[in-house]
């Protein structure tokens, strides 16, 4: 059967991350609005140098039917956040998935050398999940506005060291998320539910080790600047329901990262982050988490993408069981983007 052509919001969305990414175009500097495969740029000026090279970058965006350039007369008045429209089932997300936070729901898989306190092993962490959006309400730009999201993941640790590869630990996560944009700026704030297992096989091997009951939901957020190819974020969060219930509620989080737009060796887009986070049960000790590697496919909002990464973490395991436990880890991972 015939692919069904990318729709409007989609391509409005890639055509803005072209201009910004490969153009180097200031998000404030041009406004673009797709209707039926046409996109209509609008610059402040009319300035042909610009226009022609819009032309040509746009050229290779699959699905798009004309590019057309028009000219604002006069000083626009700031974009109003929402407009009365709206779209079900939207792809993607105001807010980027944070590209090194070990619980960000993706599907991935990383082979990684463990050290705790007393072992060491190599393990695979496997993980599956996803953003799926609910609903949007469009903003006056490309790209801006408020929306509705279902997340939900699971995130599980075999212990490659042992004969059968026992599961270790398995957590799983659901959670309602509003997230929104506006230009650079973009937040997120979101409810969710956390439980953890341990593996049978791990439980038989190592019968000593006293299994804890962990649930909670927790409700945070964060906010987000992103400056032409660098990105900001911080946040915390409050923990409504805990068990164990001595769990002590606070969290917080903060991070950085870089999407380079151009390809390196005609291979993949750099890419690298840098998430902290620290939790108050473990009296805000941190647990810093990197990863760097190279993204192939389609740059975000694209629907397609693969990133291979070398990834690395020291502080308190942000595998649930064993929270109260300091690790490090190194290795490399596998990551598919919708």
């Amino acid at each position: 059967m015939a692919q069904s052509p990318p729709s409007d919001d989609f391509l409005a969305g890639y055509v803005t991350s072209v201009l910004e990414h490969e153009l180097k175009w200031n998000r404030s500097s041009f406004q673009v609005e797709v209707r039926n495969g046409v996109a209509t740029l609008t610059l402040p000026v009319n300035d042909q140098r610009r226009a022609d090279a819009a032309q040509r970058a746009l050229a290779k965006v699959e699905g798009l039917q004309a590019v057309e350039i028009a000219v604002r007369d006069a000083e626009p008045s700031a974009p109003a956040l929402l407009r009365a429209e709206r779209i079900n089932f939207p792809v993607g997300d105001p807010f980027r998935p944070l590209l090194a936070d070990p619980k960000q729901p993706q599907f991935f898989f990383s082979f990684l050398r463990l050290k705790t306190p007393v072992s060491r092993a190599n393990v695979a962490a496997v993980g599956y999940g996803e953003n799926f959006g609910l609903v949007k309400w469009l903003g006056d730009r490309p790209g801006d506005g408020v929306q509705l999201s279902l997340n939900a993941g699971l995130f599980a640790q075999f212990n490659l060291s042992t004969p059968s590869a026992n599961l270790v630990n398995a957590d799983y996560t659901v959670g309602l998320a509003l997230s929104g944009r506006h230009g650079p700026w973009s937040a997120k704030a979101n409810l969710s539910h956390l439980s953890s297992h341990l593996g049978d096989e791990f439980l038989i091997d190592q019968p000593e080790v006293a299994r804890v009951n962990l649930s909670t939901i927790a409700l945070d957020g964060l906010v987000s600047y992103e400056w032409e190819q660098w990105r900001l974020y911080g946040g915390g969060g409050y923990l409504l329901h805990r068990n164990p219930d001595d769990l002590d509620r606070g969290l917080a989080r903060v991070g950085m990262e870089y999407h380079a737009s151009e390809r390196v060796w005609d291979l993949g887009r750099p890419v690298a982050g840098l998430d902290i986070a620290s939790l108050e049960e473990q009296d805000w000790e941190t647990g810093i988490s990197l990863k760097a590697g190279l993204e192939f496919g389609q740059p975000e909002p694209g629907r397609r993408s693969a990133r291979l990464l070398a990834e690395a973490y020291r502080g308190f395991a942000p595998f649930g069981q064993f929270y109260n436990t300091e690790i490090e880890y190194y290795g490399m991972g596998f990551y598919l983007g919708f």
